[in-house]
């Protein structure tokens, strides 16, 4: 992984991909290897195996691996539990993944054909509450509660590199002085008169760093961000000057190191005793969506949650509300939306 490689396999969702994507990439590792398990709605009839990493879940049919599925755990909205009917186990229990990818939104069900076997719904659920939980290690956090007692509170698999004081952040126009960490996975600032004025940078969205000379405080530290994580430039005073080029060196030796071997924070295990399949029944919030069979040659369009691939509209005024919005599909009406 380098400084400009992009992480896809927990941010993005993947139909009938090339076997290569199917592989763990660095710092991933499979967590659990269900075999048996029917696409109950893409692919309703067809056996297939469920894989479970710390970063996603793959799909792949038996027959032929180049029908598969990878989602990322980023994409996920919901994991419900209901019926759902299965060619291979008629009305049975299923679960539901609810999922955002761009601008869509896809379901998936998937039916384990395994009798009495909850690990299909135990496993998926207990890592994605793991991922969800270790969102410090993948992504860029502004103003979070990071510090307690103006001291960094460290994550499980943290180690604090170097610690400087007297490090001025330079968003502003005079600038803040506060503390400055290197640590093995994440640069972190805050301010010392404010510790929830803050910034927490993950070696994994840093696309590089460098010293800039500025014309109002001269040399600074540079950080500047992945696109895709907001872009930032982040620019640091450091005093005295002579710890500014230890700390360059000391921030793109670790970035290194972590691109080797990156730490994505999922830290999963097992429990003694899995909850039982009625303990993990949780109320369904979305509405109900009708499994259909779908012959399009579109590889996606079976998954999409609203059954119809979603189109953008033109954006018009409406005299009802008073403001500008998506032109309404043809029998719609403001009056009839709200009702409905």
């Amino acid at each position: 992984m380098s400084a400009g490689t992009y992480i896809w396999h927990d941010r993005e969702i993947r139909f009938d991909t090339a076997n290569k994507n199917l592989e763990n990439r660095k710092g991933e590792y499979i967590i659990d290897n269900i075999n048996s398990v029917e696409d109950t709605k893409g692919n309703n009839g067809d056996r297939g195996t469920l894989v479970v990493t710390n970063l996603r879940i793959l799909w792949i049919n038996h027959k032929n691996q180049r029908l598969n599925l990878s989602i990322g755990f980023n994409t996920v909205l919901t994991i419900t539990i209901k019926k759902a009917k299965s060619k291979l186990r008629g009305s049975t229990q299923a679960l539901f993944i609810m999922t955002k990818f761009m601008s869509s939104r896809f379901e998936f069900i998937f039916t384990s054909l395994v009798k009495n076997s909850p690990r299909l719904f135990t496993t998926i659920q207990a890592v994605l509450r793991a991922y969800e939980t270790s969102k410090l290690y993948r992504d860029l956090k502004l103003r979070g509660s990071i510090i307690k007692d103006n001291q960094l509170q460290l994550l499980p698999f943290e180690q604090v590199s170097n610690n400087m004081n007297d490090v001025w952040n330079l968003s502003s126009e005079q600038g803040n002085l506060g503390q400055f960490y290197i640590t093995n996975c994440r640069v972190v600032w805050h301010a010392n008169l404010a510790q929830n004025f803050n910034v927490s940078v993950p070696y994994m969205q840093i696309k590089s760093v460098r010293i800039k000379e500025s014309g109002r405080f001269g040399k600074a530290l540079v950080i500047e961000t992945q696109p895709r994580c907001g872009g930032y430039i982040l620019g640091f005073k450091v005093h005295p000057p002579e710890k500014l080029e230890k700390a360059l060196q000391e921030i793109n030796s670790l970035h290194r190191i972590f691109s080797v071997n990156p730490i994505f924070g999922v830290d999963f295990k097992e429990e003694e005793d899995m909850p039982s399949l009625e303990q993990l029944k949780v109320a369904r919030v979305d509405d109900d969506v009708e499994i259909v069979d779908d012959d399009t040659n579109n590889a996606f369009a079976a998954y999409f949650a609203d059954g119809a691939e979603k189109t953008e509209r033109e954006i018009t005024f409406n005299e009802d509300i008073g403001l500008a919005c998506e032109t309404l599909p043809d029998g719609w009406t403001m009056q009839s939306l709200w009702k409905g």
